[in-house]
């Protein structure tokens, strides 16, 4: 169990949580993931106060994760909180160096995401039941998510007031509180109109909600409902590739470079702040590519 620590690391950890939260308006989940792995941190340092740590501290520190076998990908994120942390007390005056610069990060084998073949998309869009109000749901929600790349997180916070029906876009406010407008296409949008004008309408029972997405009992829909629903129709399906909550937003943006869509445009459309983030659906695409080239090349 980790000891209580010093109520002088709290107040300068807080105070960084809050300075990040002004600047960049990151969710509270983000915030505490920097939180944790600076009090991980902290915890180690032991009578060391963070304000004394030095570069040492943090290699030895990042060498002990290492022979607990802890992922070098976890360490990396950890790396990343302690650089922006003392780069905050740097310019706070808080300390006079930053310890973190000569510390390299741990090399990490970047992982392509999980996706879907366009075929397995096509069964998975079509495993919900057109005839239950749950199928027309579902329905709408798994053709929006493929049609538009949202987040998880961003589908089932989707207010009504954020659909443009007539112009096809959808206005979502996305990570750092970012907004960017998304077009939706007509086969999704005629689902989502179907949707709120019959099962969702149905739902409410002459209640109001200004969500989009609705459980049976009218509550809106959580992240967590929707991985177990996307789960159950994968299954019908008959889908076994490894699926994330985020599989039909990554073949979302693979598909669209498959059929040659620019690099710069699947950015936007993902609302990813960083180029490099989007390039390794890039990586997804080259392997299909060469998977084709393999197969059906005579020399391949």
């Amino acid at each position: 169990m980790a000891e209580a620590l010093d109520p002088k690391a709290q107040a300068l950890i807080r105070r960084f949580q809050d300075n990040l939260w002004l600047e960049y308006g990151l969710s509270d989940n983000t915030l505490a993931a920097y939180g944790s792995d600076l009090r991980l941190f902290a915890n180690w340092l032991g009578e060391t106060p963070l304000t004394a740590a030095t570069d040492e501290h943090i290699k030895k520190y990042l060498q002990h994760r290492y022979t607990r076998r802890v992922s070098s990908r976890s360490s990396a994120r950890l790396l990343s909180s302690l650089r922006k942390f003392y780069a905050y007390l740097l310019r706070e005056r808080v300390v006079a160096d930053d310890p973190t610069v000569t510390v390299e990060a741990p090399w990490t084998a970047r992982a392509l995401p999980a996706s879907l073949s366009e075929d397995d998309v096509d069964k998975l869009l079509a495993a919900p039941s057109e005839d239950e109000e749950r199928g027309q749901r579902d329905r709408a929600m798994l053709e929006l998510l493929y049609a538009t790349g949202l987040r998880v997180s961003e589908l089932v916070n989707l207010q009504l007031t954020q659909i443009n029906f007539r112009a096809g876009v959808l206005s979502v406010r996305g990570k750092g509180n970012k907004e960017r407008l998304v077009p939706i296409g007509e086969e999704a949008l005629s689902w989502l109109e179907k949707y709120i004008k019959e099962s969702r309408f149905d739902t409410l029972r002459g209640r109001e909600s200004s969500y989009v997405f609705l459980t049976a009992r009218g509550e809106p829909m959580t992240r967590q409902a929707f991985w177990h629903i996307i789960k159950g129709h994968a299954s019908r399906a008959g889908i076994r590739n490894h699926l994330s909550p985020h599989t039909l937003r990554h073949a979302f943006a693979t598909h669209l470079l498959n059929h040659g869509a620019d690099l710069r445009v699947v950015q936007l459309l993902l609302g990813h702040s960083d180029l490099s983030t989007t390039q390794i659906y890039t990586h997804i695409a080259q392997e299909r590519l060469k998977s084709l080239h393999s197969r059906f090349h005579p020399r391949g």
